[in-house]
């Protein structure tokens, strides 16, 4: 089990090796454009192949890419064709980097209730593999359930999935989301129901990363609000109980966390994880 953050790629992708070595991540998140614009920046002459050189010299790895926010499978014809193309995009960059593939929020159904956006989110994501490199995966994050967020539930995800019929659609647990959502995730028997209900809907073998993240907010709050590793409501025993679950052994877990300063994942996180896994796995 790996433990990783999401890094800065400021200046380059290359860059985001540093940024990960620096706090101690041995697998890496980043964003290979912003992700609060539709427009997708191309990575810059020789970024490629640094981060290519700099993943393989360090050992940092498996790395991912996280989709743009404003990506939505629910929402009308113009804003869905746009998702389409802003996972594309990403898709391509995950290719060119040698990264596993894209982590990504499915977005809202605005209301209209999940039954009547399954097939246009279905349609969006098989396009979306259709136009993109066999060897990447498309990966379906879960959502905390507030602002009628479409996949809140892995029995959601589950049918998407299955409609899509695809073996590259992989799946992110995010730890807060999913206690957002309801998952008891804090204790062995509530854990055990989650990765059951996980399992049938989608598949363990499907589970490529986990959102390391503590929660801001209550369990079934249906708010993504995350914390810092044990200062949040799923706090340092409830990582504990995650952390050594059968299901996770081997998943990498990146860190979203806000940072004790602010800035974002830090090595205090970082070292927490690492102090969980230890104990975990001796």
């Amino acid at each position: 089990m790996k433990i990783g953050a999401h890094v800065s790629a400021a200046g380059g992708a290359d860059k985001a090796i540093d940024n990960a070595l620096e706090i101690g991540a041995e697998s890496i998140q980043i964003f290979a454009s912003s992700p609060r614009t539709w427009s997708f920046r191309a990575q810059k002459p020789g970024a490629v192949a640094a981060f290519r050189e700099r993943a393989r010299q360090t050992g940092v790895g498996p790395a991912f890419l996280h989709g743009s926010y404003l990506v939505n499978l629910g929402g009308d014809p113009e804003l869905a064709e746009k998702s389409v193309a802003s996972l594309t995009s990403h898709m391509n960059a995950a290719t060119e980097l040698g990264a596993s593939g894209v982590i990504f929020h499915s977005g809202s159904h605005k209301g209209k209730g999940f039954d009547n956006v399954l097939d246009q989110a279905v349609g969006c994501l098989t396009q979306v593999l259709g136009d993109t490199a066999e060897e990447t995966w498309l990966i379906i994050e879960n959502s905390a359930g507030a602002g009628n967020h479409i996949g809140a539930s892995f029995r959601e995800i589950g049918r998407m999935i299955d409609a899509i019929g695809n073996d590259r659609v992989k799946v992110c647990l995010d730890t807060q989301h999913a206690f957002a959502a309801g998952y008891r995730i804090t204790d062995r028997d509530g854990l055990n129901e989650a990765v059951e209900e996980l399992d049938e809907a989608i598949g363990l073998g499907r589970l490529v990363a986990v959102h390391a993240n503590d929660s801001k907010t209550e369990l079934g709050s249906g708010v993504d609000r995350h914390e810092n590793i044990g200062h949040g409501h799923i706090g340092g025993q409830g990582f504990a109980n995650i952390m050594s679950h059968p299901a996770f052994e081997g998943i990498p877990f990146l860190l979203e966390v806000p940072g004790i300063e602010g800035g974002g994942p830090d090595r205090i996180n970082v070292d927490a994880l690492k102090s969980i896994r230890d104990r975990a796995y001796g």
